[in-house]
């Protein structure tokens, strides 16, 4: 486990540049340290890396936490990515330790991350639907934007009964990132489904933040 966590840290202190990483930590209002690796040089100084871990189909929980906990934020974006690439060997029962994850370190960043790989598993076992429920009524703000975005992008594949009772519990939140994550969802599923956004809209738009429906109404022509 260290050797592999010591592949990536010599990988990340190879590529540092120190004037993209502050630039990067004021973007991220300084919440976070940085090496300065953007994101495309940053998946592909370690692609190989991961593509020998595919081979593996284990996922090494215990290396993942050690990265984890590394201080600099291009830790966190490679555990993800690490999750990402080995999706298809994640199950239900890894959503707990994923949680863990999730609830350190929380920022949007990360959190815009995790929901694409909670997708992943919902799209294989429907035992999520409920969870995503749990967790959009969960006093963590950011389980419950997980829970409102995890759908993005599935199309025909969106579960439009759980999508809406997911939002209804969020609808009246006085949180920017919960009313910015409605709108958004609403917006991404509206490409596919337009009539039953604009139904959503007329029928709740009341309980409706003026954002969220901003951000909603972006290809109805509603504005």
């Amino acid at each position: 486990m260290k050797d592999k966590y010591k592949t990536i840290l010599n990988l990340f202190e190879a590529n540092k540049d120190e004037e993209k990483a502050f630039e990067m930590a004021k973007y991220m209002r300084n919440k976070f340290v940085f090496y300065g690796i953007p994101t495309p040089k940053r998946k592909a100084i370690y692609k190989e890396f991961l593509k020998e871990e595919k081979k593996t189909k284990i996922i090494d929980w215990e290396f993942l936490t050690e990265c984890y906990k590394d201080k600099h934020r291009e830790f966190q974006y490679f555990v993800q990515d690490y999750l990402f690439a080995m999706k298809d060997f994640l199950t239900y029962e890894d959503i707990d330790k994923i949680k863990k994850y999730i609830e350190e370190k929380e920022w949007w960043d990360t959190i815009d991350a995790f929901d694409r790989i909670i997708s992943e598993i919902g799209l294989r076992d429907n035992r999520v639907d409920e969870l995503m429920i749990k967790w959009s009524l969960d006093e963590d703000f950011w389980l419950r934007r997980i829970a409102i975005d995890h759908q993005l992008n599935r199309k025909e594949k969106t579960n439009k009964e759980l999508l809406e009772k997911i939002l209804i519990n969020n609808l009246e939140s006085k949180e920017f990132f919960i009313n910015k994550a409605i709108g958004w969802s609403l917006r991404e599923y509206s490409k596919t489904n337009p009539k039953w956004v604009k139904s959503f809209l007329e029928k709740y738009q009341p309980k409706m933040n003026k954002l969220s429906i901003k951000e909603a109404s972006k290809y109805l022509g509603m504005e």
